[in-house]
């Protein structure tokens, strides 16, 4: 009797116990087992977004791949989902035909769902987003003339109470983790049609972010209202977080998402290691391949954990300070009376990496009669040269929202105070106000979301799902 010839679209690595199509198989079919910090959804399979190509590799060794197919699948995998951007096992196309289903019905590509999604009249857009759970949080999109900047949380809600701050009026729920804090960044591909010879285009039926980005009125800031001061947010400026750094290698391709600023809901450096695994993968060479410098993260001053911050991720730091002496920080940042301003200021001299070429920024909201004075102004520069820091100051005009306790500076004083720290050697920007019609403003995120219930943004999800149809 002839031997029976393997069919060519057989994939040999599959385990032996995977079930033939269009057949009932009574044995059953291998699941992935637990692996360390992955869980299985509720469906029994595995969301693969947030895992690195080794995490990847052990879920399939455990599934059933033997050792060296796990981790060739792994390698393939990981180039589809992070370089092309996949969210379908079948567009994988150098993975055998026969394979597909085996990883579909193991494997899961997720994205966090969009709730809502908004559109500011200066080209900014804001998401609500959802987790798989059912938590809510929010991501915005800064449009500039020549760089895009995503904001990125890292937890729902917050811990840090900072008064100024709409988002510090919220209880802390969870963690992000590094599939949902990745997963944003992707997203935002998706929204911009940028991921490598892409077909997909900006969606233009409002569920990623309504209209096509690409249009030139979309992609500038509001005329900026503090004429006489360095601003922030306008024109080749952008949004400077990082402005010494040639932009053409970043723009010469038409992308749009240039630079990642882990600015949104929470503190980063209070979910540390989810934040640090998901920026490694926007990092890696054979994913999202970001450089590290167009990547931001910002403490509200976490002193035992900034070095390690520089050490473990080497993104550039900013830190939210907002004011110069003790009573009013105190006030403001209440993280500080456990970690005074020397002590954090120390950190930032101390943090790894930080030099002249890569200055550390620092966050300093104006409030009308609080912090905003010519002698806060001298303080700031002598803090600064006191501890010889590499340094950029960021002024942020308060954004107000409902309830706050405070109010924005005038222009005029504003201007005042980026002077006397800009003529004392210290660039002081103003950053441009984005997104205040939307509560997308520095400060505001949450807002809109805690304006409406959930049953009606459930009902407004409906609503545009049947105008789709």
């Amino acid at each position: 009797m002839r031997a029976m010839q393997q069919s060519p679209d057989l994939d040999p690595t599959l385990p032996a116990t995977m079930p033939i199509a269009g057949h009932i198989d009574p044995v059953p079919v291998p699941r992935p087992g637990l692996v360390d910090g992955v869980t299985p959804r509720e469906d029994g399979r595995v969301d693969l977004i947030g895992l690195t190509k080794k995490q990847i590799a052990a879920v399939f060794e455990t599934a059933g791949l033997d050792a060296k197919a796990a981790k060739l699948r792994a390698k393939q995998v990981f180039h589809w989902l992070y370089h092309r951007g996949v969210t379908d096992f079948e567009a994988m196309t150098d993975i055998a035909k026969t394979m597909r289903p085996w990883l579909s019905e193991r494997f899961f590509i997720g994205r966090p769902e969009i709730v809502e999604a908004q559109v500011s009249s200066d080209g900014t857009r804001k998401w609500l987003l959802r987790t798989a759970d059912g938590h809510d949080f929010e991501m915005v999109f800064i449009p500039d003339a020549d760089r895009g900047t995503l904001c990125v949380s890292s937890q729902v809600g917050c811990t840090l109470n900072c008064r100024f701050c709409h988002t510090g009026t919220m209880r802390l729920v969870r963690n992000l983790t590094p599939g949902e804090i990745v997963g944003q960044v992707m997203l935002a591909r998706d929204a911009l049609g940028e991921w490598p010879n892409s077909m997909q285009r900006p969606r233009t039926d409002g569920s990623l972010g309504g209209g096509d980005l690409r249009q030139s009125g979309a992609m500038l800031p509001e005329a900026p209202a503090f004429a006489g001061a360095q601003v922030e947010g306008a024109g080749g400026q952008g949004n400077s977080w990082d402005n010494d750094e040639d932009e053409a290698a970043y723009t010469a391709d038409g992308r749009l998402l240039t630079n990642i600023v882990m600015m949104g809901m929470g503190e980063p450096l209070y979910n540390f290691d989810n934040v640090r695994d998901a920026l490694k993968l926007v990092m890696d060479g054979d994913g999202l391949a970001l450089s590290k410098r167009r990547i931001t993260l910002s403490t509200s001053g976490i002193v035992p954990l900034m070095a390690r911050a520089g050490e473990e991720i080497g993104v550039n730091l900013a830190v939210s300070l907002h004011a110069v002496t003790k009573d009013v920080r105190d006030e403001i940042v209440p993280i500080n009376r456990k970690y005074g301003i020397e002590e954090l200021l120390q950190a930032c001299a101390d943090y790894p990496g930080s030099s002249n070429a890569r200055r550390i920024t620092f966050e300093y909201v104006m409030l009308k009669d609080k912090n905003d004075s010519d002698a806060d102004a001298r303080e700031l520069v002598r803090l600064i040269k006191q501890y010889k820091l590499p340094a950029k100051v960021n002024l942020i005009p308060f954004n107000p929202w409902e309830g706050a306790a405070y109010e924005c500076s005038t222009p005029e004083r504003i201007r005042r105070f980026s002077s006397i720290v800009f003529e004392a050697g210290i660039s002081a920007p103003v950053r441009t106000p984005r997104g205040r019609d939307i509560d997308a403003a520095c400060g505001q995120l949450k807002t809109s979301a805690e304006k409406k219930s959930r049953a009606e943004l459930d009902r407004l999800a409906e609503e545009k799902m049947a105008a789709l149809d």
